[in-house]
């Protein structure tokens, strides 16, 4: 059922992982951000906007995780756009032919056969830099940022005073960095600080998952997350209520995943250190090489001690 929750925008939730799925209504129809997740909930929603007499006339996925490039045939043959790493991601994965069988294996086991795969995917990216989804509604902005995955874009809807989170800011789950990403915990800050230039000016605050809330809520949600994240930067075990024993949604699985993280990190700089003992190594192996008589300048050496090299000293 669609719940209004701003002047022109509306919400429609699923039942399982509380999906959030965003209805903007422009001119001749209506933008759909996120549609999700079963065949039955997309055909419920699709119903619900045939009976408003608001056809779809454009998509907008907000990244490439499953439960987020997801459609169904009776939403319509529209325009589904995304960031255009949203749209590269999608293309790998189904370059590949057994790409069904790799999705089976993320689909919750609960609700896996009722979800349709048909359609899955299917994103037109935008062109890198793209300020707005080109559609005839309200203006909506793109803030791209790989926080949670790379190509993810939060939607700013100043018109409506709205802020469509994408993947973050959820009152029922943790933050989920990128953990194959070079730099994880920057990459998440950096996305929180790009939600935070807007904070000022958000009426309603819609996240990927769980429950929207107003302006009083948004910087306690922007301040949990980057809690959230400092501790998995400092190796510590998050002080956080979604993952605690007060817990209404995810008890059973959301406190493993979050040592996982933790342990996923830990690798991380074990391996990075690793590679920085070598590479330091390899440098002290390159500058005991060196001769007086043929000088040797290696691309570890700073600016000066090159010339020094040049000068047959050491």
């Amino acid at each position: 059922m669609l719940r209004q929750v701003a002047d022109g925008v509306l919400i429609h939730q699923s039942e399982l992982l509380q999906n959030n799925t965003i209805v903007v209504q422009g001119r001749a129809g209506v933008l759909l951000i996120d549609p999700g997740i079963t065949g039955d909930e997309m055909a419920c929603l699709a119903n619900d906007l045939r009976e408003l007499g608001q056809p779809v006339v454009a998509g907008f996925s907000t990244h490439p995780d499953w439960d987020h490039v997801l459609w169904h045939v009776e939403l319509g043959e529209t325009p589904r756009y995304g960031t255009a790493r949203c749209a590269a991601s999608m293309r790998d994965l189904l370059s590949n032919a057994d790409w069904k069988a790799r999705v089976a294996e993320a689909l919750p086991p609960e609700i896996a056969e009722g979800i349709p795969l048909d359609l899955f995917g299917l994103i037109t990216g935008l062109p890198a830099g793209t300020a707005q989804i080109p559609w005839d509604g309200p203006r909506v902005r793109i803030i791209e940022h790989p926080a949670h995955a790379q190509g993810h874009a939060a939607l700013w809807i100043a018109e409506r005073g709205v802020l469509v989170a994408g993947d973050m800011l959820s009152d029922i789950l943790i933050p989920f960095p990128d953990l194959e990403a070079a730099n994880p915990i920057e990459d998440y800050l950096v996305g929180l600080r790009l939600l935070e230039d807007v904070a000022d000016d958000v009426d309603v605050l819609i996240p990927g998952h769980g429950s929207v809330c107003g302006a009083d809520q948004i910087r306690a949600r922007i301040e949990q997350d980057r809690a959230y994240v400092h501790a998995l930067r400092d190796g510590h075990a998050p002080d956080d209520p979604r993952i605690g024993p007060s817990a209404t949604f995810g008890n059973d699985w959301l406190p493993g995943v979050s040592e996982w993280q933790r342990q996923q990190l830990a690798n991380k700089r074990e391996r990075d250190e690793t590679l920085v003992w070598r590479s330091r190594l390899r440098c002290k192996a390159t500058r005991s090489s060196r001769t007086a008589r043929v000088p040797m300048v290696s691309p570890c050496d700073s600016q000066n001690d090159s010339q020094s090299a040049s000068r047959g000293r050491f």
